[in-house]
């Protein structure tokens, strides 16, 4: 595993984190979104990237929402197949709300910390 790739885990399993926290206090917006960031922060890195649709699918499961859980499917397999060649959009929450090809802003915090993962030694 790159060095980017285990300094990135730490903040992702934050979001991760909070996302079940909120999900025991049965606030699943708030959940969800930090699942998107998640996304945000894992998209780069295969095994991460997948990871996160994976919960994201799981999400969808829990919540009976067929919408996103169809959406996760695709997306798992397309982040499977296209973050080895570094193929994804920059910034997109990766959840079927949004197109799965469309980059969007990445916000100011998450910013740093992906800026702090890809600091040298």
């Amino acid at each position: 595993m790159s060095k980017f790739a285990q300094r990135i885990k730490e903040y992702i399993d934050e979001e991760i984190t909070k996302a079940s926290v909120c999900r025991k206090q049965n606030d699943l917006a708030a959940a969800f979104h930090h699942l998107e960031r998640a996304h945000v922060l894992g998209q780069s890195v295969t095994a991460q990237h997948v990871r996160v649709h994976l919960l994201m699918l799981k999400f969808g499961w829990l919540t009976k929402d067929w919408r996103e859980i169809t959406g996760q499917i695709i997306r798992i397999i397309g982040a499977s197949a296209k973050t080895p060649f570094g193929i994804y959009p920059s910034g997109n929450t990766g959840g079927a709300n949004v197109s799965p090809f469309k980059p969007l802003p990445i916000p100011n915090d998450l910013q740093t910390k992906l800026r702090l993962a890809r600091k040298k030694d």
